[in-house]
């Protein structure tokens, strides 16, 4: 007799087993990847499984990426995800770059972003910190937490509830696993969901957490190579300065170099804009261009010739 399929949602892969949460009664079981599986599974899919086999992954609302390490694919880290919590600590200097960086990453995954500051308690000017935050991703909430004194945690919390997908972005140190066992309590956030009861907490792989406030928080690792996969439109949601200044620019592919009638650099030069800001803006754009160019061989092979043309002209240039 054939089992009657049922939805999951995917907890964890290893490899051609995966383990899933079965609605509604939020049941664990491990099962196998049946063959021929349009997508392969990664933590927060929804599934259809029937007899012990994932045979269906449903489409996704929105999906985590990056390049994959060989250059030519991308990595989905997270699939379902409506909340990014970039969480970054507020006792040392911020790193804006990175925090730029896991922005774009975040609005161009579909999800909305949330900078959570951990450590607050441990920051000589935890507000100077949040505002530093805030002009690195315009546009997004900052919330200042501590595991130490509570701060912030209600305020997070009320982000999480019933339906809601968090996931978490940071760098190990960050205080990831601190918020998590701080959300919920040592003993609930520390046990990994796993079909034979036994667990621990770990950040090696990808792991769902059933919150008390009704959400569910998908733990990643610490993504230490925040290599950028994103549109044009994720990295203007990021730069909505250098964007919004573009606009007053008197040439449309103005590079905000040299050109004349830069609105960009204009601004830079009245104070109102920040050099380390278009700085991001230029390294934003440049690996796009590279990831691009590594990705599709079309613009791989306009590239080249566009080296060989100017190699050409320089050395004319160098003739006697």
């Amino acid at each position: 007799m054939v089992e009657v399929q049922q939805r999951a949602r995917v907890v964890v892969v290893h490899g051609r087993t995966a383990e899933v949460l079965h609605e509604p009664d939020d049941g664990v079981a491990a099962v196998r990847l049946a063959p021929g599986l349009s997508l392969t599974p990664v933590a927060g899919d929804e599934v259809h499984v029937a007899d012990g086999r994932i045979t269906e992954v449903l489409p996704r609302r929105t999906q985590l990426t990056r390049p994959d390490p060989n250059g030519h694919e991308l990595q989905v880290l997270a699939a379902n995800v409506d909340l990014v919590l970039l969480v970054a600590p507020a006792d040392h200097g911020l790193r804006e770059g990175a925090l730029e960086r896991m922005a774009i990453l975040a609005w161009d995954s579909g999800a909305t972003p949330l900078v959570v500051l951990t450590k607050a308690d441990l920051a000589d000017d935890p507000d100077a910190r949040a505002e530093q935050a805030r002009t690195a991703a315009p546009g997004v909430e900052v919330v200042l937490t501590s595991t130490v004194d509570g701060r912030g945690l209600d305020a997070l919390r009320a982000h999480l509830g019933a339906g809601v997908t968090a996931t978490m972005l940071g760098a190990s140190g960050a205080g990831k696993t601190s918020l998590l066992n701080a959300l919920e309590g040592r003993d609930e956030a520390t046990r990994e969901v796993r079909a034979d009861g036994e667990g621990r907490h770990t950040t090696t792989t990808r792991r769902l957490y059933r919150l008390a406030s009704g959400g569910t928080l998908l733990d990643l690792p610490g993504v230490r190579n925040l290599d950028l996969h994103a549109s044009e439109e994720g990295v203007a949601a990021v730069y909505a300065d250098v964007a919004a200044l573009a606009e007053e620019c008197r040439f449309v592919d103005c590079a905000h170099d040299t050109e004349p009638g830069c609105a960009v650099t204009a601004a830079i030069a009245s104070g109102e804009l920040s050099t380390r800001r278009l700085d991001g803006w230029h390294a934003a754009r440049r690996e796009l261009a590279y990831l691009e160019r590594r990705t599709d061989p079309a613009a791989r092979a306009a590239k080249l010739q566009e080296w060989k043309r100017l190699t050409r002209a320089s050395r004319s240039r160098q003739r006697p």
